[in-house]
């Protein structure tokens, strides 16, 4: 079989994008020869996954000041940031092109061999990391991706040459579902790059050409050097517009409050269901299901967001079955209960609203050990803070302790907590949480309330859960945390030198909750 070598250069995000869908197209219309495609990003970008709501991944105002461009994939997976060193590949051609059957899942690993070979040719050691990595020593030097059409598919990665991590770090917002997975504090403990491990990058050309000849070799095809046809350039140029519109970058799914969300980890990747509910909290009347997974074919996704429209809440799990069982949707390494336990737990916020929280609130408490709507029945013993929310020269700011000064809203929380009988402590650092909460669960208190950022939620919650001690956790104010500077390790250890925030409205509203359970 022969597969056109196609190499665009460096491009603007849009264009990239843009040649992406017309290429799927035109293998699934068979108008396009099978293509094995090099690419280069030049102004920098930073790409969102297919199914990702912009403002949960990327600074947008930090990108805009620094010439960053915005985009939007049309294969699903996490936010990568590409510079012009860096390189990406792509093979788009029809199931039958790449001969012996295979399936989506088997997919990743097939055709990340051939770069894996690449890279050990160069001398590196690296190897395929399911679902969609390339490591080298646990460090990620390659992602991929894909999506399909019909008889067609898009399947394409990224290689890192010489980087810039610090750019990287800045551009996008911490992913940390995916350090919690690998105990690291920073995405720069989790990449390396080419130049890194070679001490220099080869050229372009001669790292193009390394990787072409393993493909053909992997996959027993030949390729033949080529440009875009001329139709391909026309449909490339037509389709760039929209590719560049706000339409297609913000995509789907804008932040609102009115709608409820929830956070679900899953083998496959994070699922961020944000739903718009009807007025009782119970059924659903439009659903965005967000998340940096993978979906065969893309429309799927869509096609179970469009079934769920009106669904109440005990039909969410008969609804997905079926759609799964039927392969309208196949996501990967997300079976149908994962999405039905991050549908119930979004629509769950909404009935918190009964309690007396605001949408907004309840998107911004995270419950340990029992459902949001019924943090009523708690009756909490204890409030836990964390010391980053006292001033930076204050002298009990590391200590489990507060003499009440009035210079903050750690100060205010101790004396209301206090008189309405709760015992209020500071924790120090992660060791210290996790030493009280086994404490409190000892000594079978009933619960607690506590705060944190929400990247710490995602991150520790499978331990907080762990001591079984029912509670419920609200979010700090703000918008940049620790885990956006990059300072995670120093806030596991107690040593972050910031300064968080603490939404005295939402302690009070849990307090009036949850140590009054009596009053309507």
């Amino acid at each position: 079989m022969r597969f056109r070598l196609l190499d665009t250069g460096a491009s603007s995000a849009a264009f990239n994008m843009a040649a992406d869908q017309v290429l799927l197209e035109g293998a699934a219309q068979g108008t396009s020869p099978p293509t094995l495609r090099f690419m280069r990003f030049d102004p920098p970008a930073v790409l969102v996954g297919a199914f990702q709501r912009v403002e949960n991944e990327v600074r947008l105002d930090w990108c805009q000041e620094h010439g960053i461009h915005l985009n939007r994939r049309i294969t699903g997976g996490g936010t990568i940031f590409f510079d012009p060193p860096q390189l990406g590949w792509e093979i788009v051609c029809r199931r039958e092109h790449l001969g012996a059957p295979w399936t989506h899942d088997s997919l990743f690993e097939r055709l990340c061999e051939p770069v894996v070979r690449a890279l050990r040719a160069l001398g590196i050691d690296a190897a395929f990391r399911p679902r969609n990595d390339i490591e080298v020593q646990g460090r990620k030097i390659s992602g991929s991706g894909g999506t399909a059409l019909r008889d067609a598919i898009l399947f394409q990665g990224t290689l890192l040459t010489d980087f810039d991590a610090d750019t990287m770090v800045r551009a996008l917002r911490v992913p940390v579902e995916k350090l919690r997975k690998r105990e690291i504090e920073t995405l720069t403990e989790r990449v390396t790059w080419i130049g890194r491990e070679l001490g220099e990058s080869p050229s372009h050309e001669s790292l193009t050409a390394l990787i072409a000849d393993s493909f053909a070799s992997s996959l027993g095809i030949g390729l033949d050097p080529g440009g875009l046809l001329a139709h391909e350039r026309a449909a490339i140029e037509d389709a760039l517009p929209y590719h560049a519109s706000d339409d297609w970058i913000a995509g789907r799914g804008r932040k609102g409050t009115e709608h409820v969300r929830a956070l679900y980890p899953t083998p496959g990747g994070m699922l961020r269901p944000l739903i718009a509910c009807s007025a009782s909290r119970d059924r659903i009347q439009s659903i965005v299901l967000d998340g940096d997974f993978f979906a065969f074919p893309q429309r799927g996704v869509f096609d179970l967001e469009a079934a769920l429209k009106g669904v109440s809440a005990r039909r969410v799990g008969p609804v997905v079955e079926d759609l799964f069982a039927r392969k309208v949707v196949n996501i990967t390494d997300i079976e149908h209960h994962h999405v039905t336990a991050a549908i119930l737990e979004a629509l769950d916020r909404g009935r918190a609203t009964a309690l007396g929280l605001t949408l907004a609130q309840a998107n911004s408490t995270f419950p340990l050990g029992c459902p949001l709507g019924s943090i009523r029945d708690l009756a909490p013993t204890h409030l836990l803070l964390p010391y980053c929310a006292k001033p930076l020269d204050c002298e009990h700011r590391h200590e489990d302790a507060c003499d009440q000064c009035g210079r903050c809203a750690i100060g205010d929380a101790y004396e209301t907590a206090g008189a309405m009988g709760l015992c209020v402590h500071t924790i120090t650092s992660f060791e210290h949480l996790m030493d009280t909460m086994s404490d409190l669960s000892g000594r079978h208190v009933p619960s607690f309330i506590g705060t944190c950022c929400e990247p710490f939620y995602v991150k520790h919650r499978e331990e907080m859960e762990a001591h079984r001690l029912p509670g419920v956790l609200f979010d700090v104010a703000g918008n940049e945390t620790c885990y956006d500077l990059g300072k995670g390790s120093l806030a596991h250890e107690g040593r972050y030198e910031g300064l968080s925030v603490l939404d005295t409205g939402l302690l009070e509203t849990l307090l009036e909750i949850t140590c009054h359970p009596g009053k309507p």
